[in-house]
């Protein structure tokens, strides 16, 4: 009996050294960031961002279907007239005020859904983490101009 849970016990510790074996083969799946880039797939939700047209107008037409398709209210928008010599968008309308909360946002992607410009889209930006409850709340002006990510788009 002794012999025989012996030998049990043998090959048992056999198998597990070759799975410790197999690991030691292959590439550590860390990745060391921020200095190397994270694969993200391609319908990664991230960091709101607000486009502009080729021509530098704002896509923007401040109708506010972002803001009311927000199921946490996460999106603040003021819309004013726009000024026919100079306009800022395309539409009668742009947003004077554009603001986003990501304490609140759950980047679910209702209000790239509901937007008729195509004007808000989630980027790939990963990196929000701030010191400061302010520094959360994204401006108009930060959402004009985001931040490269340093990612890689994996296939999918």
């Amino acid at each position: 009996m002794a012999i025989h849970d012996f030998i049990k016990g043998a090959i048992d510790i056999g198998k597990a050294m070759g799975v410790s074996l197999k690991a030691l083969r292959q590439k550590p799946v860390t990745i060391e960031y921020p200095r190397d880039a994270a694969p993200l797939y391609p319908r990664f939700r991230g960091r709101h961002e607000l486009r502009r047209y080729e021509n530098g107008l704002e896509r923007c037409i401040g109708c506010m279907l972002c803001e009311a398709a927000c199921p946490t209210g996460a999106i603040y928008v003021e819309a004013a007239e726009n000024d026919p010599e100079h306009p800022t968008s395309p539409g009668e309308r742009y947003a004077k005020v554009y603001e986003i909360n990501l304490l609140r946002c759950v980047f679910c992607g209702d209000c790239e859904e509901a937007c008729p410009t195509e004007a808000i889209v989630l980027g790939h930006e990963f990196a929000m983490a701030n010191y400061s409850r302010r520094d959360l709340i994204l401006t108009k002006e930060q959402l004009l101009n985001p931040p490269e990510p340093h990612v890689i788009i994996r296939p999918e």
